[in-house]
């Protein structure tokens, strides 16, 4: 019956070995019961997504099918998982390893299905609502999409820090550095940050981005996986979540603003709320940084190498040379950012200023106009139904001649 239901659509998406494959699956009686899991996912993003979601979706689910599960869990589960004895007894945590790689893949594709699902349940419905320009609703599309990722993060990474006690114990963050068995949660979030940032490679093609701003996009993407890879494999996971966690915060804000500026272009007090955090956040993490790289690490520089544990990356990076210059290009580059922010914030007042200014001019030159009708009309009288009128509104009486 489904058979023939899928082959009876207009634009069928399943091709004629595929049917004959799945209709197999269904009929055999030795078939085992976890296919109706992938089929049923199958279906759904092939009838429900766009094109690009249940294309990997079929390619991703038609692996599952054809190989066991323990090279499934490869895909679905972080890797290199070590028993570390502590005073309580044995914790599991993870480092890192090329395994990784494949664990990463398998989150692309699903950031892939779960951006599409946000843009055509949630974005492009307001964007019919909206009406925008060609520009207006890439931006739109853009800010909609970060917003929900960014949220989802900070949501997420404050879970993580407050969990593992970075917050509470701002120590930790250079205390038996290098950091490299790191707890499930702390892993899983950021393969699925690099897993989330690569997917967008991919998706400047899939939305069409235009040509003038694919080279923004793709400095910004560069520099989020350059943030986050360094802090993975240098061992400064710890210093990496926060630092995420104020960087996050203040996109949220930004990319909010931008939503309700497009709704309503006179509303632009998010941007003002989006200044403040900007700077707050910005001197947050140039504070970290120095505290953590400058004066944190220096007490733990001494550690032997050991590549079987995985510190080869933060052995090189942990001496005063390549530390002080990590920390240089840190401070030139939030000193860039500050400075970009300043001077776009003083165009915008300035902007600002000079709209007010212009609207007071304006303002003054009616009153004046409406000042100077009403000195003429009280001096000269005025007509009224061809009559001339006197300023009390009286027409003036006519002299009577005397008669001879």
């Amino acid at each position: 019956g489904g058979r023939g239901a899928w082959r009876g659509r207009k634009g069928s998406f399943c091709s004629k070995s595929q049917e004959e494959e799945i209709h197999f699956l269904n009929s055999s009686p030795l078939a085992p019961p976890c296919f109706s899991i992938p089929l049923f996912f199958f279906f759904f993003t092939a009838n429900s997504l766009n094109e690009r979601a249940s294309y990997s979706t079929r390619t991703l689910f038609d692996v599952f099918v054809h190989v066991t599960a323990k090279t499934a869990f490869l895909f679905i589960l972080p890797q290199y998982n070590v028993s570390v004895p502590t005073a309580d007894g044995e914790l599991v945590q993870y480092h890192y390893g090329l395994k990784d790689l494949v664990t990463i893949l398998f989150y692309i594709f699903i950031a892939i299905i779960l951006h599409a699902v946000v843009q055509e349940y949630a974005l492009d419905k307001i964007n019919r609502r909206l009406h925008l320009s060609k520009v207006k609703h890439s931006k739109f599309n853009e800010s909609g999409q970060l917003v929900a990722f960014h949220l989802t993060s900070v949501i997420w990474c404050l879970y993580v820090v407050v969990t593992e006690g970075y917050i509470s114990n701002p120590r930790s963050l250079w205390e038996n550095y290098p950091h490299v068995y790191l707890p499930y949660q702390v892993k899983f979030f950021y393969l699925c940050q690099l897993a989330y940032w690569l997917h967008a490679l991919p998706e400047l093609y899939f939305q069409k981005v235009r040509k003038e701003e694919i080279p923004r996009q793709l400095r910004c993407i560069a520099l989020y996986l350059l943030h986050i890879a360094g802090a993975y494999l240098l061992n400064l996971t710890r210093l990496g979540l926060i630092l995420l966690l104020l960087q996050y915060l203040a996109e949220f804000f930004f990319h909010m603003a931008r939503l309700v500026y497009f709704t309503d272009e006179n509303n632009e007090k998010l941007f003002n709320v989006w200044a403040v955090v900007f700077v707050v956040t910005r001197l947050f993490t140039l504070t970290l940084y120095i505290l953590v790289i400058g004066f944190g690490l220096p007490r733990v520089e001494s550690q032997a190498l050991d590549p079987e544990r995985g510190n080869f990356f933060s052995f090189l990076f942990n001496n005063i040379l390549f530390r002080m210059s990590v920390l240089l290009l840190v401070c030139l580059f939030q000193a860039s950012v500050m400075w970009r922010f300043i001077h776009f914030q003083l165009r915008r007042w300035r902007e600002y200023w000079n709209e007010q200014s212009s609207r007071k001019r304006a303002t003054a030159a009616a009153s004046g106009t409406r000042q100077q009708t009403k000195l003429l009309k009280r001096d000269s009288g005025y007509h009224e139904n061809g009559v001339v009128k006197a300023e009390n509104g009286t027409s003036p009486r006519t002299k009577k001649l005397k008669s001879p």
